[in-house]
């Protein structure tokens, strides 16, 4: 079984980051979540890295605010798809830092990057790497793809009565 590995900067991220995990549990993947800062536990981060794939893990999903550097460190150690959470922290300027040194990442080291404080879109492209090589969670995502335009249709059909 494939599994998705939660980290964050601080516990302070906690809140944003639960969407990624509730999303992946609903699709039946296993997660380990952990806080794993880049500027205050660098050993952590280095041994989590570069060890993560032995592990069982498949994908890295990193949230950080502020200097954000946290996705970017993981991703230039470990050979795993990493996807970035820019955080909105309480020393961010408005997101702005976490968006720009998450996304502007050099040639090799790529982090796929969503919306600030977008962990849910994180969970559900974790779910959509792992269902390409896995019948049973791309048939949860088929499903739960279903599941949006089925809200939209009703929506519209409730607004025309």
């Amino acid at each position: 079984m494939s599994k998705v590995a939660i980290i964050m900067g601080s516990k302070s991220d906690l809140p944003v980051m639960q969407e990624a995990i509730d999303i992946l549990q609903g699709f039946d993947i296993q997660t380990e979540v952990d806080i794993v800062s880049a500027h205050r536990t660098p050993e952590k981060l280095f041994e989590f890295s570069k060890n993560a794939h032995h592990r069982g893990i498949s994908v890295i999903i990193a949230g950080a605010g502020g200097a954000a550097h946290l996705p970017g460190m993981v991703a230039s150690m470990s050979p795993l798809p990493v996807i970035g959470v820019p955080v909105k922290s309480s020393n961010s300027i408005d997101g702005w830092d976490s968006v720009l040194s998450i996304l502007q990442m050099p040639g090799g080291v790529p982090v796929a990057t969503v919306a600030l404080n977008g962990a849910k879109n994180a969970g559900i492209l974790a779910a959509q790497i792992i269902g390409s090589h896995d019948k049973i969670v791309l048939d949860k995502i088929i499903l739960y793809k279903e599941s949006l335009k089925e809200a939209v249709n009703k929506s519209s059909d409730e607004l025309k009565k």
